[in-house]
């Protein structure tokens, strides 16, 4: 059986904030438990919106005294690209070059057709050997009253090549207290938008463009709690409705 947790405790990456090679478990000893995010290429999707997540269930991560850390495929320009953006702590993500730590974690690698890097990250989008892709996609434009309001009534969304949007803006395409239609879509649009900006930043490697990641949540003895592999884009949680919904077990 893969001991994932003897694999993270082995595992040394380089530390965004500083460059630093060191342990990715660094520091975590004083937390009750330790939330460990294997991400594809941060500039993935997955990677992004996870980390949006991860922001606005904040408060209720340190609440839980719940230790954050996070291994993405990129190198120190990624993840500070990355950290700017969402505002992941830096402190915490750690860069993986070659996604080596995800094949020692035998996370899925992807669609691997002998076709160029691109057209499988292209299959996969429309939902070949990303099961669930499509889906999810949809639900981003219709909505899902089993999710939260995504956007405050007074946020400002600034999503080029659309206008600032104002959150109020969607309480007339359903009401409000949940996600609404095209809320979601908008706000991966805006990363869609940011990833495009700065593609070769987010992405100094296409080798790696269709590899999935994973979710770790260990107790403070390094019994796993819970696991999740991705088996698609856009399938980083098994309830995407409320992907951290898993953290209110303990």
């Amino acid at each position: 059986m893969l001991d994932s947790y003897a694999i993270f405790q082995q595992t040394q990456r380089q530390r965004v904030s500083d460059g630093a090679m060191l342990p990715i478990l660094q520091d975590c000893e004083k937390a009750s438990s330790l939330l460990v995010l294997v991400w594809p290429q941060l500039g993935d999707f997955d990677s992004l919106e996870y980390a949006w997540w991860l922001e606005k269930e904040k408060e209720v991560l340190e609440s839980k005294n719940i230790a954050v850390r996070a291994v993405g495929i990129g190198d120190r320009a990624s993840g500070q690209q990355f950290c700017n953006y969402t505002g992941f702590s830096a402190q915490h993500l750690f860069v993986d070059r070659d996604a080596s730590l995800h094949r020692q974690l035998q996370l899925y690698p992807g669609l691997t057709l002998a076709l160029p890097v691109g057209f499988n990250l292209l299959l996969m989008c429309a939902g070949i050997g990303s099961p669930g892709t499509l889906r999810e996609v949809l639900r981003g434009y219709k909505g899902d009253r089993a999710a939260p309001q995504l956007i405050g009534d007074n946020e400002v969304v600034r999503t080029a090549p659309l206008p600032p949007l104002s959150g109020s803006v969607f309480r007339f395409a359903g009401g409000k207290g949940f996600q609404r239609p095209f809320e979601l879509a908008t706000l991966r649009l805006r990363n869609m938008t940011e990833v495009l900006s700065h593609w070769s930043t987010y992405v100094p490697d296409m080798a790696y463009i269709t590899q999935r990641g994973g979710t770790f949540w260990f107790d403070a003895g390094g019994k796993l709690l819970y696991e999740h592999r991705d088996r698609g884009i856009l399938g980083f949680a098994a309830n995407m409705s409320r992907p951290l919904a898993f953290l209110e077990t303990l």
